[in-house]
């Protein structure tokens, strides 16, 4: 029986029976390849400058210094590894944590659970040192990436998220768009052994010869070598499906498509069981090929760059900025150390035909140099070397001073201060004036924070289906475990005013970011301040009229908590006296002896509450106790007090 052969973008439909057309197949593959090298090219410039970065950090600079004499000294001096040294300890001085803020009052508790549950996520993933190495890679290269996808294989099957620093020599997209988002393509590139990929693969096996070498490598001191590895492309495109926009998603390797979301057509479904014991197949979501990768459509990936530039998503770092600067230093160190070595080093010119014994005359620890015949004054005669001047010193100190003003990275931001700044107040303001570049890009990184923040958010939405077991740190510090689902993330049913439903509701929050560890001085001036708050009473409840009309002339971090604190006291201590109020007035009615008791006993506890109570009592007319004055029992015990409190 003669049957034909299936070509390999084909599938066999198992409804049907026909032979479908898989809508991802080798020339799809072939394509998206060719894309990529395109885009490999549209790169190549920004891949070399990020290489000579890396070199640069490495304090390999004279490497890159083309001209100079090849058998002078290569010294090299760290003033720029110091300014990114600096910048990086601010970064992380500033590290972020983020609270998550309702847009409408029903979505309130759901957004305090997610500003619980999501450090805690990100510490899962040990994002805290993502966010260090990603920080050391966006001061020197310019430009952070962070890949921000649901990972299947975690928790033993049951899947998380999974936030990861990107390289940028491995990532690919098209060349000059401002918003990785419009790109129409995004590659991301991976070099992995062979053997691995057959394992895991066995389909291409045969396949890993012809695979072409795209990715570009560091000039690190291991030895890299790409033999036997052959490059995975993780390809992320974008199409308009049913109105709305659509990320897909194919892995491919070669011509070889390993996933591709566009070629899963199949639905899911759940197996549940009913009460009458009847097993009912539920279908759950829907196919890829409909729904795409992630139900947002963005791009899985952060973008953050140090200083933009036009046309690109990548950034200038400060080792473009200083480089130059740096250049000069070098060189004019190279020059001075060695116009110093040549001048503490004498060096003589000696006659062919000279008399002087050479090893006595270089022998210092000898006190006679024999000579042959006489020793005539041109048979040694000394090199001269010129001794440079002090303006070069001044000069190398200038290019030094250049290089600190131009990367923001003052004495001042060192802890070092000009002569007759002594007090402690006066070097903090001038810290944080000359701080400026770096909170700016504190600022930058805080809003790339909250654009990952929202993707989480995303990917909790989406796939935190079954609940899942959190410790988290709740109110004053106390231990606590939480269960946590996506329940709360899912679009609720909006009714209208007849109570027919009326449309979706999808929860959506603001993300609000501020630096988790505050520095050592601006903890000890936030501690001075709530200590002057306590002693000019603002936490008393008398004074809460006068408090808050202060603090609404303030500005301060974490102004609005203690105004939202003063309230509660106010409100906690009106309800304490009205309490007060209905506990005297109703033992004045059933009890005489246990009221004057209890007026006694809040006499003594704080009296000032007994007479806001009996304040009170004069000015509340719905509470009928037939008392238009001081109750009784409160005027019994408050001349009971003032007798035992009289001398004599």
């Amino acid at each position: 029986m003669q049957t034909e052969k299936m070509q390999p973008n084909m599938r066999n439909d198992p409804v049907s029976g026909l032979t479908a057309r898989k809508a991802i197949g080798e020339e799809q593959a072939r394509r998206a390849m060719d894309t990529l090298l395109k885009y490999r090219q549209g790169k190549s410039a920004l891949e070399a400058r990020v290489i000579a970065s890396e070199d640069w950090w490495r304090m390999r600079s004279w490497q890159r210094i083309q001209k100079g004499n090849p058998e002078d000294d290569k010294w090299t001096s760290a003033w720029l590894f110091n300014v990114i040294m600096g910048k990086h300890a601010d970064a992380i001085a500033s590290y972020p944590a983020p609270a998550i803020r309702p847009r409408e009052p029903d979505d309130r508790e759901e957004a305090a659970k997610l500003s619980s549950v999501l450090p805690v996520i990100l510490e899962q993933n040990d994002f805290e040192e993502v966010y260090s190495d990603s920080q050391w890679t966006k001061l020197k290269q310019g430009t952070l990436i962070w890949h921000v996808k649901w990972d299947p294989s975690k928790l033993n099957g049951l899947g998380d998220i999974s936030v990861q620093p990107v390289d940028i020599l491995s990532f690919f997209w098209e060349p000059g768009v401002r918003d990785l988002q419009k790109s129409k393509n995004i590659f991301l590139t991976e070099m992995v052994d062979n053997d691995l990929l057959i394992e895991k693969y066995p389909e291409l096996q045969g396949k890993l010869n012809s695979n072409p070498q795209v990715q570009q490598k560091y000039n690190t001191d291991d030895v890299i070598n790409f033999d036997n590895k052959s490059m995975v492309v993780d390809w992320y495109y974008k199409k308009y499906q049913n109105g709305r926009q659509v990320l897909h998603f194919a892995k491919l390797v070669g011509d070889t498509i390993l996933q591709a979301t566009e070629n899963d057509t199949e639905q899911r479904y759940d197996t549940l069981t009913m009460p009458d014991g009847s097993i009912v197949q539920q279908p759950v979501g829907k196919p890829m090929a409909e729904s795409g990768l992630y139900d947002d459509g963005e791009y899985p990936f952060v973008v953050d760059a140090l200083f933009p530039v036009e046309g690109s998503i990548a950034g200038y770092g400060y080792i473009d900025i200083g480089k130059s600067t740096q250049e000069q230093i070098d060189r004019m160190n190279q020059a001075i150390v060695k116009n110093a070595i040549m001048t503490a080093t004498p060096r003589w010119f000696k006659r062919s035909d000279g008399s002087v014994n050479e090893q006595e005359f270089a022998d210092w620890t000898k006190p006679f140099v024999h000579v042959d015949g006489n020793l005539g004054q041109d048979s040694l005669q000394p090199i001269q070397v010129n001794m440079l001047n002090s303006n070069y010193i001044a000069i190398l100190q200038n290019k030094i001073e250049e290089l600190k003003w131009t990367t923001g990275n003052t004495d001042v931001n060192n802890g070092a201060t000009s002569s007759g700044v002594t007090a402690a107040s006066a070097i903090a303001a001038l810290q944080e004036a000359s701080g400026r570049s770096s909170k700016d890009s504190t600022k930058s990184a805080y809003r790339a924070y909250a654009r990952m923040i929202r993707m989480v958010i995303e990917r909790i939405r989406q796939f935190y289906d079954l609940p899942r077991q959190f410790r988290i740190i709740g109110q004053r510090g106390a231990e606590q475990f939480v269960q946590y689902s996506n329940q709360g993330l899912q679009p609720q049913t909006l009714y209208g005013a007849n109570g027919q439903p009326d449309g979706l509701r999808k929860p959506v929050f603001d993300i609000e970011v501020s630096a988790q560890k505050a520095s050592e001085y601006t903890s000890m001036a936030q501690n001075e301040l709530a200590l002057q708050f306590f002693q000019l009473g603002f936490f008393n409840p008398q004074m809460v009229d006068q408090a808050l009309a202060t603090l609404d002339m303030m500005d301060f971090d974490g102004k609005d908590s203690i105004i939202q604190k003063i309230q509660e006291n106010a409100d906690l201590q009106q309800r304490l006296v009205e309490w007060q109020q209905l506990a005297l007035a109703l033992a004045d009615r059933y009890d005489p002896v246990m009221g004057e008791g209890l007026a006694q006993q809040i006499l003594q506890e704080g009296g000032q509450a007994a007479s806001q109570a009996s304040a009170a009592a004069a000015e509340k007319p719905e509470i009928n106790t037939g008392e238009t004055q001081e109750p009784k029992i409160v005027e019994n015990a408050r001349k009971k007090s003032e007798e035992s409190a009289q001398p004599g």
